[in-house]
């Protein structure tokens, strides 16, 4: 009589020991919550709504489509691995992206054309639909360029974007919209480290003795040659001594040196950064992370 009455206790031990750690693992789960805060997956300003929940073919969205230009970038949400999966008709190339905060989002429709035109000639690889020398399982710091906005899988002939996931704690999909709406718009994406310039157009917001406030409308990256226009972002730059300042009749022009005093709030101004590495803080333009190299005031 003593094995059975071992057996059963221990065999509510065992089912004991499982609930707690179901009950912990879940819990553990409903703990990982993603960043307030993410990087905008794509670069640039594109076009999206709340369309999470609406119905489709195979059953209410789980994502926002974000519209975008065939081949912008993609980029990561936040630090975390990658995933490159490839065998979906439906989604096409695609990618996960693991996070550190725990969270999972995907990356669906990525670009499988070789030329302008919707050919489908390309394969899910990096250079086609992942970005160049990305490999599965890479880690990647958060805005990496994961890949390149498409119309792969059934979104094929469509308008390109890239059908947005968010997977907190790597659960059911939850809607992304709030997410996007707080996320950080990165002025270029460059590899960490790598040296940059921007050229920025737009006019004065305010003026101090070392800085300039400006609301920017054009932002130009190299050597990457990105382009971004109609921002309407406020930056503050810096402006050192060693900064050139001129008063110019268009921007590009040759000059008359001046003071940064003489700046005028509304004026247009043209303003190049100091060549520099590659941070987050540069990218998202995060108050002072770019100094001025040349200041140009535009007076017609």
């Amino acid at each position: 009589m003593i094995a059975p009455r071992t057996t059963a206790r221990g065999t509510f031990v065992l089912a004991l020991a499982l609930l707690v750690t179901l009950v912990a693992g879940t819990a553990a789960a409903a703990s990982q919550k993603p960043p307030t805060t993410i990087v905008f997956p794509a670069l640039g300003e594109p076009m999206y709504i709340d369309d999470f929940g609406q119905p489709r073919p195979g059953g209410s969205h789980q994502a926002i489509d974000i519209l975008a230009p065939k081949r912008a970038l993609a980029l990561a949400a936040e630090a975390g691995k990658i995933e490159f999966w490839t065998t979906s008709a439906t989604a096409g190339c695609m990618l996960y992206l693991h996070g550190a905060s725990g969270t999972t989002y995907l990356y669906i429709h990525l670009n499988n054309d070789l030329t302008k035109r919707n050919d489908n000639r390309g394969k899910c690889v990096s250079g086609t639909a992942y970005a160049k020398g990305l490999k599965n399982g890479s880690k990647v710091t958060a805005g990496q360029v994961l890949g390149y906005v498409g119309d792969s899988g059934d979104a094929d002939g469509n308008h390109p974007h890239l059908h947005f996931e968010l997977h907190p704690g790597g659960g059911r999909a939850v809607d992304p919209y709030p997410w996007l709406r707080r996320a950080q718009h990165l002025l270029f994406a460059a590899p960490r480290g790598a040296p940059f310039t921007l050229e920025l157009r737009g006019t004065v917001a305010v003026v101090s003795q070392d800085a300039l406030q400006l609301k920017v409308s054009t932002v130009n990256a190299w050597p990457m040659r990105q382009h971004q226009a109609k921002l309407g972002r406020k930056l503050l730059v810096l402006v050192p001594s060693s900064a050139m300042v001129q008063i110019v009749t268009r921007p590009g022009a040759r000059g008359r040196l001046a003071k940064l005093s003489s700046a005028k709030q509304g004026q247009a101004v043209d303003l190049w950064t100091a060549v520099a590495p590659t941070t987050l803080k540069a990218e998202r333009g995060d108050d002072l992370a770019l100094s001025a190299s040349l200041v140009s005031l535009v007076v017609p």
